[in-house]
């Protein structure tokens, strides 16, 4: 029996008119029908985070409390603002720090030229200092607004849909990895209860 990943798709920016709902909605469908994964999505625009990180009685903490704990990865779509990643994101992952230990991160870009590698590589210094393992290759889409048609699908699908799945299949065998050493005892007891 082999269990599924808990992956959370998190949005990188809130803004109005943000192309990251296209970006993520692509994402999304494309490991939809990947049986080996659970997809749920983390976006800062619903949260509405507050700026101050407490967790006195706000619900958007609490959510993304829970979200974060019960994924075993992370996707985080993310655009690149004057050369990082947004205020929005920053937030997001300040507000908590034990559920992002040790558990597998990867990232979905997108922007001008630089397709928002820069704002990946500061993500990955950020993700370094929470104990967690990003994910070396990027899907990364420079100038955006022209690699998607008008259904909002990649106009080069066939190389994005595969480029998509081979980092998939990193984040999870280092997702299966990071599990299982969080959990020691867990595979055995599964293994346990197969065999009954």
């Amino acid at each position: 029996m082999k269990e599924t990943f808990n992956v959370a798709i998190i949005y990188g920016s809130a803004r109005e008119g943000r192309l990251c709902d296209m970006v993520a909605r692509w994402v999304l469908t494309t490991l939809g029908s990947d049986r080996d994964l659970s997809l749920d999505t983390i976006d800062p625009a619903v949260l509405n985070l507050p700026a101050a990180h407490t967790r006195a009685e706000h619900p958007g903490i609490d959510e993304l409390h829970t979200a974060l704990s019960e994924a075993d990865a992370f996707i985080v779509v993310t655009p690149e603002y004057n050369h990082s990643f947004t205020g929005e994101l920053k937030l997001l992952i300040d507000a908590a720090k034990q559920p992002w230990r040790r558990k597998p991160v990867a990232f979905v870009s997108y922007g001008g030229m630089s397709g928002g590698l820069r704002a990946v590589e500061q993500l990955r210094l950020v993700f370094a200092e929470l104990h967690a393992v990003t994910m070396r290759d990027v899907v990364s889409f420079a100038n955006v607004w022209d690699r998607f048609d008008e259904d909002g699908n990649p106009i080069d699908q066939e190389s994005t849909n595969q480029a998509l799945h081979h980092m998939v299949g990193d984040l999870k065998w280092w997702a299966g990895a990071l599990r299982d050493a969080r959990y020691p005892n867990s595979g055995q007891q599964l293994r346990t209860a197969v065999a009954s």
